[in-house]
């Protein structure tokens, strides 16, 4: 089959095309024929030699993927050859074939294609385990969102607004800003124009949100803490502006907040097979009904892996960022 490796670590020339055997599914898993890759920042960075694959698992690139089942294992049942599905992966998602674990696959929901399925597993396992399980938004509560445009940016305005919270979020540029408006968000703050301490001061009537799902780490650290009303939650899920900050403890303590963060790609199965569950639960039914909707910026054949990294590193995309493989 052909794959896309990083031969060394580099820019996104470092990727290229190879030939690799297609792997065998074991008892618990589910073999893929790969249609659609979906393009992560955890790729860029494993590209660059900072994020490896997890031991075991395929060591290129690739967190999620949409296609059909060509086989599964002794132990699988839910899945029979055929079956559309998409799915979250430890690594190895650029590949024409899959093998992945039955607890991180799910159903193509309602009558979405395989380019829009590839761009859900890795954004909604994040978003709903971050938003709903470690810092437990609620309906009627208020969420800030840096990072609006992105993938989970996207994916998060959406489920939130869908599920009665008001949103807030950060975006770059005034175009971008519209987009996330258009989206859902109550109000999209342009950080490169405007403090958004201030701005969610002012949009908040000086309480604060209730949430903030941060991307950026360190150099937003101390501005979140202030945003946050009285028990709010900070949950940290990328470190693009660095891994280190300064905190307020008297804040915190005196405003009772919560600081938490996670990574997905090396949680264990149980945990992703909760998750999965919740997900079939309570989103994949909005997927299918067109409540929320997949917004895919741009498709590049697998070949051009190197463009689409391109174009995630440029920060102009709005939405995810595809791979089709077949």
């Amino acid at each position: 089959m052909r794959v896309v490796e990083v031969r060394q670590p580099g820019g996104p020339e470092a990727l290229q095309i190879a030939e690799w055997p297609v792997p065998a599914p074991g008892n618990d898993d589910v073999l893929i024929q790969v249609a659609a890759a979906g393009v992560n920042r955890a790729d860029v960075l494993q590209r660059r030699g900072h994020y490896p694959s997890p031991p075991g698992a395929p060591p290129n690139p690739g967190l999620e993927v949409a296609g059909h089942v060509v086989a599964v294992g002794d132990r699988v049942s839910e899945f029979k050859a055929g079956d559309a599905v998409c799915a979250l992966l430890q690594g190895g998602g650029y590949s024409e074939y899959c093998a992945v674990d039955v607890a991180q696959v799910l159903p193509v929901p309602g009558k979405l294609n395989l380019i829009e399925a590839a761009s859900l597993p890795e954004t909604y396992f994040t978003v709903w385990s971050n938003l709903y399980e470690f810092a437990a938004l609620e309906r009627g509560a208020t969420l800030l969102v840096h990072g609006g445009s992105s993938g989970i940016g996207i994916s998060a305005i959406q489920l939130a607004k869908a599920l009665g919270s008001v949103v807030l979020t950060t975006v770059g540029t005034d175009d971008k800003a519209r987009f996330c408006e258009q989206l859902g968000a109550q109000h999209a703050i342009n950080y490169k124009t405007q403090d958004f301490v201030a701005e969610v001061d002012k949009l908040t009537q000086g309480r604060g949100v209730d949430v903030v799902l941060d991307m950026i780490g360190g150099s937003y650290l101390a501005r979140n803490l202030q945003v946050l009303a009285v028990e709010g939650r900070l949950v940290m899920i990328a470190t693009q502006g660095g891994t280190k900050g300064e905190i307020d403890v008297l804040r915190v303590m005196q405003r009772r907040l919560k600081i938490t963060g996670s990574t997905l790609r090396t949680r264990d199965a149980a945990f992703k097979r909760r998750m999965k569950q919740k997900l079939l639960e309570h989103v994949w039914p909005l997927l299918a009904s067109g409540a929320i909707r997949p917004v895919v910026d741009e498709v590049f054949p697998l070949a051009q892996a190197a463009a689409a990294h391109a174009r995630m590193e440029s920060s102009v995309h709005k939405g995810k960022i595809i791979l089709q493989v077949a």
